[in-house]
């Protein structure tokens, strides 16, 4: 059984399906820049039409009817909305594409999860310094506020940025998501500082100004696989796992849920191997200062995106050279037994959420925790019939009913990801992570159902009522 007011709901992002990407007054994005480089995404791809959502939103909707969902996570375009990223100018046609899909959802007795940013940032902010800039975190605020004050008065549940991990590390230090740097061992740190202080900025806007009227809930999603010691009896493998959940979850939740500051750990460790490389200058790991914002309690609820699990040991770094690999001294591996889906990362390990879920409750007092993304990919070979997703979607739930029920986890709902298939980031079109179907070689985008949207629906019909039928 699940709660009866338990949020069951499917997500997507903005870049990865609306397209339009020039449409009525939009300003471009880093996506749209780094997307428009030779070499940066499979087969070339890019999301100027993507699923074509800006046109087609309709589709979506009967999608999202289909599969009797209570709620729907999408994303705002933040250059759709302001297209040099400040309120100096509005888009009105922006604004009157996100009212129409808001009102739309609400009739539908679907509620709304609002992200204000997934990944993609407006390039005009990008060409000012974007978020290795201090001064973003106040342009941040400025779009958050406007969003507030638009749309607040129908969404209760708000995300301020998604996955800051994933947009610090894979943006400026591998260089495979926009903006595509790589200034290893220090911008990301960097990065993720300012994106710790922009959340923050927002938090406080909403409490102060917004949630007295609007009343709903701001958080922001972090995602984490499952550590666990290759050798459970070892205690350098211990330590390691230790270390890469504070370097990839207590990065963000630490200052958020626990001290207002980072993981003592993950500090010692930057600094430790600063001092062994002989670097010069100030940790790497920037410091929160008195005119900062507090940190410290800027959740209304802990947003987890969950995929996969790793074992650990120490090592996998990178040499004599500073990057967050040889910070961290964390080996990640795959144990044989568990099966991969598509991309080569995406181990099948369902048990993993249910030990992460419990280590949240426990390192983080308990929080209401809402599963904002967890998926099954698709590569190569169509199936539609996706018997192997299907039983990923059953074994997966368990798990969280297990979680809720057996190990008292505060778990509020559960996204899966994605409602269709989209464009996936560096890996374009080649991975598919949809309960529908969409045919991106038919001119009208046909969305089609998987027997796993199907049987997500049948999952949904059974307990959404409190009641299993």
């Amino acid at each position: 059984m699940f709660p009866r007011d338990f949020a069951w709901g499917a997500g997507t992002a903005a870049y990865q399906i609306e397209g339009g990407w020039q449409a009525d007054g939009k300003g471009p994005s880093i996506w749209d820049a780094f997307c428009h480089e030779n070499g940066r995404v499979f087969g070339e791809q890019n999301g100027d039409v993507a699923c074509n959502s800006y046109e087609l939103w309709e589709k979506d909707l009967e999608c999202i009817q289909q599969l009797g969902v209570t709620h729907y996570r999408l994303s705002l375009s933040w250059a759709r909305l302001l297209p040099d990223g400040t309120t100096r100018h509005v888009n009105q046609t922006g604004v009157q594409y996100y009212n129409k899909v808001i009102d739309d959802l609400l009739a539908c007795d679907v509620s709304p999860m609002v992200t204000l940013y997934h990944f993609d940032l407006p390039q005009t902010l990008q060409d000012q310094g974007g978020w290795k800039s201090p001064g973003i975190a106040t342009l941040f605020d400025s779009y958050a506020k406007f969003c507030f004050q638009t749309f607040g008065d129908r969404v209760k549940l708000w995300i301020t940025i998604n996955e800051p991990h994933v947009c610090a590390k894979l943006g400026y230090e591998d260089g495979i998501h926009a903006p595509g740097l790589k200034e290893k061992g220090t911008a990301a740190y960097l990065v993720g500082h300012n994106m710790l202080r922009a959340h923050a900025m927002a938090w406080h806007s909403y409490n102060s100004v917004y949630r007295p009227q609007q009343k709903g809930a701001v958080s922001l999603a972090l995602n984490s696989d499952w550590f666990e010691p290759s050798d459970q009896h070892c205690n350098e493998d211990i330590a390691a796992a230790e270390r890469d959940l504070a370097f990839t979850l207590g990065w963000f939740a630490w200052p958020v849920f626990v001290t207002g500051d980072y993981p003592e750990v993950m500090r010692t460790a930057i600094d430790a191997r600063s001092a062994k490389l002989r670097y010069n200058g100030a940790s790497r790991l920037p410091s929160f200062s008195s005119d900062d914002p507090a940190i410290l309690g800027t959740a209304d609820f802990f947003a987890l995106n969950y995929y996969t699990s790793r074992k650990v040991k120490p090592g996998g770094g990178c040499g004599e050279t500073l990057c967050i690999k040889s910070d961290r001294d964390a080996e990640e591996v795959l144990d044989s037994s568990w099966p991969i889906c598509g991309v080569s990362w995406l181990a099948v390990v369902p048990y993993g959420l249910r030990k992460l879920l419990k280590y949240i409750k426990d390192t983080f007092n308990n929080p209401e925790v809402y599963i904002t993304e967890n998926g099954f990919s698709q590569v190569g070979q169509l199936q539609m019939e996706d018997v192997q997703r299907c039983e990923f979607y059953k074994d997966t739930i368990m798990e969280v009913a297990k979680a809720i029920h057996q190990d008292g986890v505060n778990v509020r709902g559960y996204f899966a990801w994605s409602l269709m298939d989209n464009f996936e980031w560096a890996d374009g079109f080649s991975v598919r992570f949809g309960l529908f179907h969409v045919d991106f070689s038919d001119a009208k985008l046909r969305r089609t159902i998987y027997r796993s949207g199907r049987e997500y629906a049948k999952i949904i019909e059974k307990y959404k009522s409190g009641q299993p039928k």
